[in-house]
C-alpha cells in the first residue's frame, strides 16, 4: 500500500536540522544520531496523517492557517500541505521566540 503523501523537505529545513544536529553533536554525538532519527522518522508519517499536526499558534493568532507542526521536545517541526505533497519548511527549538524567528527568516528574503 502507498503513502498518500509524498513529505519533501524545503532546503531552509535541512538547514535547520542540520544546524540542530551540529549543536547536539558538539557535546553527545550519539544523542544527535538519536535526535535526527527521531525528527526524520516522525516526519516520515506525515505520508498517512498529515492534518494530525496543530496549526501553528503564533501565526493562527495573525490569520495564517496553512502551516502545521509537530512537536518532537523541544523541537517543532513546521509544515504545509499542498496537494498530495507535505512540505517540511522549519525545525526550529521550542524553548526560542517563533515570531522572531519567522520575522528574522523574512527579512532576510
Amino acid at each position: 500500500m502507498s503513502a498518500g503523501y509524498r513529505v519533501l523537505w524545503t532546503e531552509v529545513a535541512e538547514k535547520d536540522l542540520r544546524e540542530v544536529i551540529a549543536f547536539i553533536a558538539a557535546d553527545n554525538p550519539q544523542n544527535a544520531l538519536s535526535v535526527l532519527e527521531k525528527i526524520r522518522d516522525k516526519a516520515a508519517t506525515l505520508s498517512t496523517s498529515p492534518e494530525r499536526g496543530r496549526v501553528v499558534p503564533e501565526l493562527h493568532s495573525c490569520g495564517i492557517f496553512v502551516y502545521r507542526e509537530l512537536m518532537i521536545s523541544p523541537w517543532r517541526v513546521l509544515y504545509r500541505i499542498a496537494e498530495h505533497n507535505v512540505y517540511v519548511t522549519a525545525v526550529l527549538d521550542s524553548r526560542r521566540n517563533v515570531e522572531d524567528i519567522l520575522l528574522h527568516r523574512l527579512i532576510q528574503l
